[in-house]
């Protein structure tokens, strides 16, 4: 059996929520932004569009930062 580690993405795409409550969403992207929705799991991929869907209402909106390093 391998094991496989990933890499810290480079860059992510950040939702800050609009409350003091809440936790930010982030999903690796590119230094565009672009995020790679195929390489989402089914639950990152859920997150990713209601965050998308419910910006301005509950997060802001979304920024481009560096990776976890």
């Amino acid at each position: 059996m391998q094991h496989h580690e990933q890499a810290a993405p480079a860059f992510e795409l950040c939702f800050q929520p609009l409350s003091g409550a809440g936790r930010a969403l982030r999903f690796p992207c590119d230094t565009a932004g672009n995020v790679d929705l195929d390489s989402l799991g089914e639950r990152a991929r859920c997150n990713y569009f209601y965050a998308r869907a419910v910006t301005g209402r509950e997060f802001a909106w979304p920024a481009v930062q560096p990776g976890a390093q």
